[in-house]
């Protein structure tokens, strides 16, 4: 049964999240509590805080996959979905460099990142060219998120040092994070030239 032909207001709810975009905007709207939660952190508000964002993020998965599955790709989802995933990223990133858990250096570079890429793929869109993610942006968004729910977590729960964790992902997100930015202007400088 696809989206369109779903009946019933039970079936419509069920129906509309299921939609890729509907998805994409659950992603934007996890990030208002994930900010609040982390105003004042401690151990409920950040186990909170990290569970809002692992179901975030799963979001990511599903609406890629139902967009595929239905023929829903659109261009507000090509351009929308990365911008979502930044935001939910940065957010955590800002709020955890507030409060002194991870280096604003690390974090500087990583948002510069997303910034330029994400401009990049705008005006790629603009130009009709596949701006779809390559391997390293997979790796990249996975080393992101493995780092950012231990760290969001930060205190200690039968005796695991998840803050030590999510700063050993940290350093390959960072490392993943400017390889496949330097890749993605790499691959499209012939298109850059043109301009």
């Amino acid at each position: 049964m696809t989206f369109a032909k779903t009946t019933g207001s039970g079936g419509r709810l069920k129906g509309w999240f299921r939609h890729p975009n509907t998805l994409t905007l659950i992603r934007i709207a996890a990030v208002p509590g994930i900010i609040l939660l982390m105003l004042a952190p401690n151990r409920p508000f950040t186990f909170m805080a990290a569970l809002l964002f692992t179901g975030a993020a799963i979001t990511d998965f599903f609406d890629g996959f139902f967009a595929r599955q239905r023929g829903m790709e659109s261009n507000f989802g090509r351009i929308m979905d990365p911008l979502a995933d930044k935001l939910l990223v940065s957010s955590a990133f800002i709020m955890l460099t507030a409060q002194g858990w991870v280096p604003a250096w690390m974090v500087c570079l990583i948002l510069g990142r997303e910034m330029a890429v994400t401009g990049l793929r705008n005006f790629l869109v603009e130009h009709s060219k596949d701006v779809s993610a390559s391997w390293l942006g997979k790796y990249k968004v996975g080393f992101q998120i493995a780092a950012i729910i231990p760290l969001l977590i930060h205190y200690p729960y039968f005796s695991i040092d998840f803050h030590g964790i999510g700063t050993v992902f940290l350093w390959g997100a960072l490392v993943m994070t400017v390889w496949s930015g330097v890749d993605y202007f790499v691959r499209f400088r012939g298109l850059l030239r043109m301009t």
